[in-house]
């Protein structure tokens, strides 16, 4: 099995701290290590060193490189422009050896935690089985919701397909994209519907097969690229192919059109670290306050301060409040609102404050 680890985004819910220069999955946001540093060693000792892949966007190489020296360089891949994870992926199988092709891909993202590591590491086992013997399937990893988040994907399981140790494996009988609150307060009551971790593994041909059915304009892009590989004029014809894919999820370009996925539930402590809120649930219980910083405080509750301790903040009689506060900007929002962090962006980049992204 061969793991790639996508790293190239940009973590704009977490601004202003996760900012363009230095995204999310290089933050220190859980523990001593970057959340990079704590997905690449979740993984030991159960999976090799020379079968770990990075990928990132090339203005970060020189970050990947620092953090994980251990990795090998030629398993770094440097994205020549921001597209989403089907392009990090194709780029990925244009790169690997023909012998590559007979060995299923695990795909992780580079900014989640995981707090049951044993587990997790038996689930990807659990699922390698599970492929290795129906290869004409995608299998998720799938963690039961514990709040009604609308900025993930929800997969609903069908009928039992196989049980392998104590896991068991489900068709999934449906797959939505980041519901309406309406719908994930919904999804979180019922017992079939589970949070999509973006954890895949599948074999890399059927995803060329797919993409060529579903998106067949980066299919024939991939192709160029792979086919260029150790020509002389390699590095033009990858940039440019690269940069015109379609910048598509695999989510919603292949996830949810293809019949042939399968569920894994797991019970591994997992979260996306999606907004502000999320890390706070992390950090803290729900109904507590969390402070980090040089923070004063009267009267206020279930607060989030995510500060420095050269900057003092006081707070009086607030309530439900994440404030965060960088050498340059101070963010103030309400908890149930975190997710809109996003829209901030958008406007600083609609009146050209880049400065500030």
């Amino acid at each position: 099995m061969n793991i790639l680890i996508l790293a190239g985004g940009r973590g704009t819910r977490l601004w202003p701290l996760s900012r363009k220069a230095k995204p999310k999955q290089f933050q220190k946001l859980i523990s001593d290590k970057t959340m990079l540093q704590e997905t690449v060693h979740r993984l030991f000792p159960e999976f090799a060193l020379e079968n770990i892949f990075i990928s990132t966007n090339k203005e970060y190489l020189n970050e990947v490189k620092a953090e994980l020296p251990e990795i090998p360089k030629a398993n770094i891949i440097a994205e020549p422009a921001s597209r989403e994870r089907l392009a990090s992926i194709l780029l990925f199988m244009a790169s690997i050896k023909k012998k590559d092709f007979d060995s299923p891909i695990l795909v992780l993202p580079s900014d989640h935690l995981i707090k049951n590591r044993k587990s997790f590491q038996k689930a990807i086992l659990a699922a390698e089985k599970f492929i290795k013997s129906n290869p004409d399937y995608i299998i998720i990893l799938a963690e039961k919701p514990t709040f009604p988040d609308t900025g993930l994907g929800y997969a609903k399981k069908g009928k039992l397909l196989k049980s392998i140790g104590n896991f068991e494996i489900y068709e999934t009988k449906y797959f939505k994209e980041k519901p309406n609150l309406k719908r994930a307060k919904g999804y979180l009551k019922s017992e079939n519907y589970f949070w999509n971790t973006a954890i895949y593994l599948f074999y890399p041909s059927l995803i060329e097969k797919l993409t060529k059915e579903f998106v067949p304009d980066n299919y024939k892009r991939y192709k160029t690229i792979k086919e260029a590989r150790g020509k002389k004029n390699y590095n033009k014809i990858f940039q440019e192919e690269y940069s015109k894919m379609d910048n598509v999820s695999v989510e919603y370009s292949i996830i949810e059109n293809y019949q042939n996925v399968a569920l894994l539930p797991v019970n591994i402590g997992w979260s996306d670290i999606g907004s502000w809120t999320v890390l706070k649930n992390c950090l803290s219980s729900p109904d507590k306050s969390f402070i980090k910083g040089n923070y004063i405080d009267i009267d206020s509750k279930n607060v989030m301060v995510y500060g420095s301790f050269n900057k003092l903040v006081a707070g009086i009689g607030i309530k439900n409040l994440v404030i965060v506060v960088t050498d340059d900007i101070i963010l103030i929002c309400d908890k149930d609102h975190s997710q809109k962090v996003k829209e901030v962006i958008k406007k600083l980049e609609k009146n050209k404050d880049f400065g500030f992204v």
